[in-house]
């Protein structure tokens, strides 16, 4: 097997964290980076350090890992689709489903793998989820519920909260129930100064019938990643800081007694902590993107997938500025 050639575009806080790992992907040689701004925290070592796109493309490469700011998506992946050349952009897709929709179809014209970071699927505590919920260990998934919220990131200044933090849980929360999102309604709030939302608090349905429900700020003292998917025989809840998961049965009391036979109660059943594997989810993640451009496997994130989520981002905003709630 012929070794494939990567690139890194953005060498910001994540694009470090990028450069690390793709260091270590097995059939793959991270062989040049680029950023405008040059190399803040050092991560490019002895390897060309280009200040655009161009450089990376005139070096030759197979694939490029986009993590520039969102609004700079569609301007460095329209060059590298027009190039030949494979590209993971960091969530959200694009800053805009228009611009986001021209991405899907110039990767899909040239035949080429264009994935989104969602890096929360590929966490272990939400895989093992899905595998389990996928394996009818929840009978029917009525609800998923998600809180993430914590600090405040200066580094994000193009886009809110909902593009930037709400798109990992809109995207899970689809891929967990394997069901998309026909209805949203959310309630956002400015507090930073800025241009974009800063919180938000949103509730929707899926096509499955599953209803949702989804905390998001950047403005908590807590730091809180958490997801509870409730079905007909118990519930999961993944703390995705620290990858842990448990399963919660419900206790359901049988009675004889007619006057009440028709209400099915549910009481707390045995809690388990299931012990998983925990591999880093960027790791995880880089590795889906090569399988997919070797057509090993299709597990990465797809920029149609990515458009979609972007889609329901933006029918938040516009639940919150209307007051309504927004039909996909």
């Amino acid at each position: 097997m012929s070794v494939l050639r990567t690139g890194l575009i953005g060498l910001g806080m994540m694009g470090r964290h990028h450069a690390r790992v793709m260091r270590s992907i097995e059939g793959t040689e991270l062989v040049a980076v680029a950023d405008a701004m040059g190399d803040p925290h050092g991560v490019a070592g002895d390897l060309p350090l280009y200040d655009s796109v161009q450089g990376l493309i005139d070096h030759g490469v197979d694939a490029v890992m986009c993590a520039v700011p969102t609004g700079l998506h569609e301007e460095v992946g329209m060059a590298l689709a027009e190039a030949g050349v494979h590209v993971m952009v960091e969530k959200p897709i694009a800053h805009s489903t228009e611009a986001g929709t021209r991405l899907v179809r110039a990767f899909d014209e040239a035949g080429l793998v264009g994935a989104v970071g969602h890096i929360e699927r590929f966490n272990p505590a939400l895989q093992e989820m899905r595998r389990r919920i996928q394996a009818g260990e929840l009978g029917r998934v009525l609800q998923i519920t998600t809180v993430r919220q914590g600090g405040f990131p200066a580094r994000i200044a193009d886009v809110g909260v909902v593009k930037d933090l709400g798109t990992h849980d809109i995207d899970l929360t689809a891929w967990l129930a394997d069901s998309p999102f026909t209805r949203v309604a959310a309630e956002t709030m400015t507090n930073s100064g800025r241009e974009h939302e800063d919180m938000v608090v949103a509730n929707g349905r899926l096509e499955c019938g599953a209803i949702t429900s989804h905390v998001v700020n950047w403005l908590s003292p807590v730091k809180i990643r958490q997801t509870v998917v409730t079905g007909e025989l118990g519930a999961f809840v993944a703390d995705t800081v620290h990858a842990d998961l448990t399963f919660q049965a419900n206790g359901s009391v049988r009675t004889r007694w007619d006057a009440v036979s028709a209400f099915r109660g549910v009481s707390e059943g045995d809690v388990t902590r299931l012990a998983i594997e925990k591999p880093e989810p960027l790791h995880t993640e880089h590795e889906a993107f090569r399988d997919a451009i070797l057509g090993v496997r299709q597990e990465h994130v797809s920029m149609a997938e990515g458009l979609d989520t972007l889609r329901v981002a933006e029918a938040m905003i516009a639940s919150a500025r209307t007051g309504e709630s927004v039909t996909l």
